[in-house]
């Protein structure tokens, strides 16, 4: 067995120096040191020896595994330097410009909401923010909606299955960023001057211009002695500071449940004199719905509507995106392409 024993060694050594790479060298150990590698077969003859032969024989093939183990790690340092001296010995012109990596960009619509932001902010307008999952109460009744109006159709909102709030309200992704007027009141208290910028749903058809994720900004201003005058002035003073020129405004009669009176707004074409394209040819174009904030929606805020009053209007920052970036289709705010996004 001690001869068997010399012959796995002198094999083992052999075939060590002639392995090339580490996954090599891996398998010859194996082959000899694992569980089913020839020095353990032999091994397992140990128990028929002598008793006076075994402990010669085990200190043997321990002798033997520390040998294989050493010429091992030995041409596992060999292979090592070898490969490190071949990429040593390649040559690089470390003068030749780099791969230039690809950079990220912010997204058009953050670009707008922040500019957007910093605007009414400078106005005196503070940002406000509100849940997407929303109570029946917050996203309806509270701002005047009737129980029989048909934006509660389930074609218009997406309800989410069955479960209800812990004061039994049916849960719905918000339609509108309203429901935070009403939260903005009740938790900030009045006088109150502020936006809130945020993300909607509805069930809508897709085109170029509708989703059924949508992007909104709603302005919400409630004092003594707040009026029209005051809305059309702020949004006007918006407008020219985002498009860095005069902004003319005008106002159609309108209808909100949650405003009275109710006025949508236009705005003087910033792309053109006599008509173009963007507006239709009608030098306008159309924007935002607004209005006085209805006396039911401040009782539903606990704020007396005798003693205070205000606006508020509401605009799809996607189509603002669209027109201050002149963008065609809404649905490349949202593939993710990056011939797209490389643009801004």
């Amino acid at each position: 067995m001690q001869n068997q024993i010399q012959d796995i060694l002198k094999q083992a050594i052999e075939k060590i120096n002639k392995c090339n790479t580490e996954a090599e060298l891996l398998e010859t150990e194996k082959s000899f040191l694992g569980k089913k590698g020839s020095l353990n077969e032999i091994l397992k003859g140990v128990k028929d020896l002598p008793k006076e032969d075994r402990a010669e024989i085990g200190k043997l093939a321990n002798q033997v595994k520390q040998d294989i183990n050493t010429h091992i790690q030995n041409q596992k340092q060999n292979i090592q330097d070898k490969a490190l001296d071949a990429i040593l010995e390649q040559w690089h012109d470390v003068t030749l410009p780099g791969i230039k990596p690809q950079k990220g960009a912010v997204h058009p619509l953050s670009l707008i909401q922040e500019k957007v932001e910093e605007i009414f902010q400078k106005m005196g307008f503070m940002i406000l923010d509100g849940p997407e999952v929303e109570s029946d109460y917050f996203n309806f009744d509270a701002l005047n909606f009737k129980k029989d109006h048909p934006a509660r159709d389930m074609h218009d909102t997406y309800f989410v299955g069955e479960p209800q709030n812990k004061d039994g309200d049916k849960l719905l992704l918000r339609t509108h960023t309203s429901p935070v007027q009403v939260r903005g009141m009740l938790q900030h208290k009045v006088p109150i001057k502020a936006i809130i910028p945020g993300r909607c749903f509805r069930y809508e058809d897709q085109d170029a211009t509708h989703e059924h994720t949508l992007f909104q900004i709603e302005g919400l201003y409630i004092d003594k002695n707040i009026s029209i005058a005051n809305l059309k002035g702020i949004f006007q003073e918006f407008l020219t500071k985002l498009f860095e020129k005069k902004i003319e405004i005008q106002m159609r009669p309108g209808y909100f449940p949650f405003t009275e009176p109710s006025v949508e707004f236009d705005f003087s074409c910033p792309f053109c004199k006599d008509g173009c394209r963007v507006c239709k040819y009608t030098k306008f174009i159309e924007l935002a719905g607004a209005g006085m904030v209805h006396p039911n929606v401040l009782k539903s805020a606990k704020v007396d509507p005798n003693e205070y009053q205000g606006f508020a209007f509401g605009f799809g920052l996607d189509r603002l995106a669209m027109l201050y970036h002149n963008i065609q289709n809404i649905k490349h705010f949202r593939e993710n392409d990056i011939r797209f996004l490389k643009q801004f």
